[in-house]
């Protein structure tokens, strides 16, 4: 008979050098146990952690990923070092959800230099999550290819989405219950809708265009969009000469 091998996630790890590693260290020297899942990157502040890296480790085939941080107000170098960071993970959870990744695998948490404790407690719960939801695509139910398509899709819009959030989405308020009530809000869904959703399709219909030429109808059924969304932005991005029709009316992406 067959032994089955025991699922051991990936789990990558951004740290705050002066807090959460502090906290990673000290549960290692005080022999605090969690299991061995994660793959630590030290970062100065957790605001460093960019949205892109976020989506490209997923892209690359992690399980799970984990942003540690400094307690709020508490970072070493502003105000809204790890107020970003808290800004990055709610709109990447979004963008997750709407690409077909499981949120759930994007964890934020504040700990101290001085909780070794509270980090092996992190990791535990953290590591038995991601471990239930299995393989990265398994609880999606969606094939690896087409998430790591999707995921390359939002990468490139990375510079685009920093830019509105700038602009567009600040949170006017420095508190964990201010950035929580904003990006849960009505207004901060239209503004997602508004301002990214749109451009996330659009970028994964280049991406399919950029393969091989197809008709609307195979964008449509191979992306899973309605007909009429897909003609509303095949019809934006002709209008920016990103795309245009051949002679047998095939889509082609512009060069």
């Amino acid at each position: 008979m067959a032994i089955g091998t025991e699922f051991k996630p990936t789990i990558l790890g951004f740290l705050c050098n002066w807090c959460c590693y502090g906290g990673a260290d000290l549960c290692g020297v005080s022999r605090f146990q969690y299991p061995p899942y994660l793959r630590v990157i030290r970062l100065m502040c957790s605001g460093r952690v960019d949205l892109e890296f976020i989506f490209r480790a997923f892209a690359k085939g992690a399980d799970g990923v984990f942003i540690g941080g400094c307690h709020l107000n508490d970072c070493h170098y502003n105000p809204e070092g790890n107020y970003d960071a808290l800004g990055n993970t709610l709109i990447a959870k979004k963008i997750l959800e709407h690409v077909g990744v499981n949120p759930e695998r994007l964890r934020l948490e504040w700990v101290s230099a001085g909780e070794g404790i509270r980090f092996a407690e992190v990791m535990n719960d953290f590591s038995m999550k991601v471990k239930n939801l299995g393989p990265f695509g398994s609880s999606e139910g969606i094939d690896i290819a087409e998430l790591q398509s999707r995921l390359d899709a939002t990468i490139q819009l990375v510079p685009y989405i920093k830019l509105v959030e700038r602009e567009r989405l600040r949170v006017p308020v420095w508190t964990d219950e201010g950035y929580r009530k904003f990006f849960g809000s009505d207004e901060f869904n239209e503004l997602f809708n508004e301002l990214i959703l749109d451009k996330l399709i659009m970028s994964r219909i280049m991406g399919f265009l950029r393969v091989k030429p197809v008709s609307a109808g195979e964008i449509s059924e191979s992306l899973g969009l309605d007909p009429s969304e897909v003609a509303r932005h095949l019809h934006d991005l002709a209008q920016q000469g990103l795309i245009w029709f051949d002679e047998s009316q095939t889509l082609v992406a512009a060069a």
